[in-house]
């Protein structure tokens, strides 16, 4: 049986270096999803190398936007870096503190060019999911909040879908974020949104989510006011 991940060599949009990449071979097999969408898989798992790092100056970035489109991107990435001996290796099989590791490049250089904030949002929510993994509650709580705080300032300010989120979607995921990280009253009325829209109904599944969060909300809110 092949292996699940095989390497490619790639060239690095800010030091123009060539380096190795780790991808998946295939699709994997999903076991269950939480409902923040947090994704198990049978065997490889695959938000694990969703970010590629350049092994010689240390740029990080997901793979679907790692080739910076702005020049003033590069330029700003490769003023950060001149002069800086970096030297990291992310090639091969990676380990859990490694992805942590990935994410937290990634979610600084995006940071750094002023990224979308669905993008840092995907990042956050993702390094939840690591975090999740390890049962680090903390850390996971804190990157969940900040998924939040991101997706609400897209929802806002972005042109839906926002990647394969449609505006239910994501108002939604803002909702079940809200509740997961104790902000009852922000989850109850993000989610309000959902379960109350005609045009969600299109997408039962994150109106049933919707509706199910939504319950949890209420009920942890009863409880408090009890």
């Amino acid at each position: 049986m092949a292996e699940p991940t095989y390497s490619v060599e790639k060239t690095c949009p800010i030091c123009e270096n060539n380096f190795t990449v780790t991808r998946l071979r295939g699709r994997q097999v999903m076991i269950k999803q939480d409902t923040d969408f947090c994704a198990y898989f049978q065997e490889v798992k695959p938000y694990y190398y969703t970010i590629w790092v350049c092994s010689h100056c240390g740029y990080a970035a997901e793979d679907t936007c790692f080739d910076v489109a702005s020049s003033a991107a590069r330029d700003k990435i490769a003023a950060f870096l001149a002069g800086r001996d970096v030297k990291v290796n992310f090639e091969g099989e990676r380990t859990h503190t490694q992805a942590i590791a990935t994410y937290k490049l990634a979610i600084f250089f995006a940071d750094l060019i002023s990224a979308p904030a669905s993008r840092l949002a995907e990042l956050y929510l993702k390094l939840s999911w690591v975090y999740r993994e390890g049962e680090e509650q903390e850390d996971e709580q804190n990157a969940l909040a900040k998924a939040g705080e991101y997706y609400e300032q897209a929802l806002m300010r972005e042109r839906l879908p926002i990647g394969t989120l449609s505006e239910a979607a994501v108002t939604y995921l803002i909702g079940e974020l809200a509740r997961r990280t104790g902000q009852t009253d922000k989850a109850l009325l993000y989610l309000s949104k959902v379960v109350g829209s005609p045009a969600a109904k299109l997408e039962p599944r994150v109106t049933n989510l919707a509706r199910n969060a939504w319950h949890e909300a209420r009920a942890v809110r009863d409880q408090a006011d009890s």
